[in-house]
């Protein structure tokens, strides 16, 4: 097993193998599920349970038409699927699939601290945000819901320590002030569904044109 100390709850992992979570929460429940043997297991826990609900649904008669139509389009020739990249030591499978197995495209946030974000849209937005050692993230709560995930590194803040594989949850009634720790730069994953809501002036002027 491995040292993560920091899960994925069960009401998201349960929104998940549902279907119904966010895709930029998604992205960070399927990163932490590929490198933690422990949420891998207890996702496989969740998806049998799923399979047993199903089964206890009675089955639904369709029309002969139908049936014919669905094995005619069996024989319909299917490209075969592009071969998934292989994670690294730093960014696991999924997060190299939202980059288009690309490297990260880094943009500064300002003194020590970068981000490349893969995905903005109505659900929220999903970033691979980069802090130096020793830089901390402005104060900040929040407008809704945050997943982070450390990727490499490790940070602090008021709610304890988060080093490679952890998921940070934070939400509204969270204020908290993550430094990145000394040693090798500080790599997340995250995902939110609101802007931040930063404490300082300096960093709320800013945020609409780094979109956080």
């Amino acid at each position: 097993m491995t040292d993560i100390a920091h899960h994925i709850p069960e009401a998201l992992l349960a929104s998940y193998v549902s279907g119904t979570l966010a895709q930029p929460f998604a992205l960070v429940v399927a990163a932490h599920v590929s490198i933690c043997e422990e949420c891998r297991a207890n996702l496989a826990a969740h998806e049998a349970v799923g399979g047993v609900l199903l089964d206890a649904f009675d089955p639904i008669s369709i029309t002969s038409d139908l049936r014919n139509r669905v094995m005619a389009g069996l024989d319909d020739d299917i490209p075969p699927e592009p071969e998934r990249p292989r994670g690294d030591d730093t960014f696991p499978t999924p997060v190299l699939e939202a980059l288009g197995s690309k490297a990260p495209k880094w943009r500064s946030l300002g003194p020590g601290a970068k981000q490349c974000i893969l995905n903005a849209g109505k659900e929220g937005s999903v970033r691979l945000l980069h802090i130096a050692p020793g830089f901390a993230v402005p104060d900040h709560t929040h407008g809704g819901l945050e997943l982070t995930l450390v990727l490499q590194g490790a940070f602090k803040d008021e709610t304890g320590r988060f080093a490679r594989g952890d998921l940070e949850v934070a939400d509204d009634t969270l204020e908290h002030t993550p430094v990145a720790e000394e040693g090798m730069p500080c790599i997340c994953l995250a995902a939110t569904d609101a802007p931040l809501k930063f404490s300082a002036f300096v960093p709320r002027l800013l945020q609409p044109l780094f979109r956080i």
